[in-house]
């Protein structure tokens, strides 16, 4: 656990499976952290021990954030799987509210350039992942199920 003082109110828009495992991760090791989802049914991806407030609503409205308490977060994860809305909430977070750390997730590789260029920090699992399996093949760390011929 992280010690108090260390302790970060963070809102994470977009229960969903990268969502709700940051929120499980950040509650568990003892930040402050709201989530807000449209669908009530996403809160369920919650763990049982998930300390952290739950939101339904849609965080493209200012009340919404506002009664998630943006104006105190340190960090606001857009992790929906819509990247304009992802963006939206990014930038609103940003701008309006000055957050201080701000993060969208990407679906669309070829959106993350544009999202950079508007300040926004991106993540894209695509390119995370399409990257490290890459980086693997080219180090000869993955297998090479060709070469394996039965013998007989």
């Amino acid at each position: 656990m992280l010690k108090k003082s260390n302790s970060k109110y963070i809102i994470i828009v977009g229960c969903g499976r990268l969502g709700s495992y940051l929120a499980n991760r950040f509650s568990h090791t003892g930040h402050s952290v709201v989530v807000i989802d449209g669908k009530t049914e996403s809160f369920e991806k919650l763990s049982l021990h998930f300390s952290g407030f739950k939101i339904e609503g849609d965080a493209t409205e200012l009340q919404v954030l506002k009664q998630a308490k943006i104006d105190r977060a340190d960090l606001l994860l857009a992790t929906t799987e819509r990247d304009n809305i992802n963006l939206m909430v990014a930038q609103v977070a940003q701008k309006i509210f000055k957050v201080p750390h701000v993060m969208a997730r990407v679906y669309i590789p070829d959106r993350e350039n544009i999202y950079r260029d508007l300040g926004i920090e991106t993540i894209c699992p695509t390119t995370i992942v399409g990257d490290l399996v890459a980086d693997l093949y080219m180090e000869g760390l993955v297998h090479d199920r060709k070469n394996e011929g039965v013998s007989g």
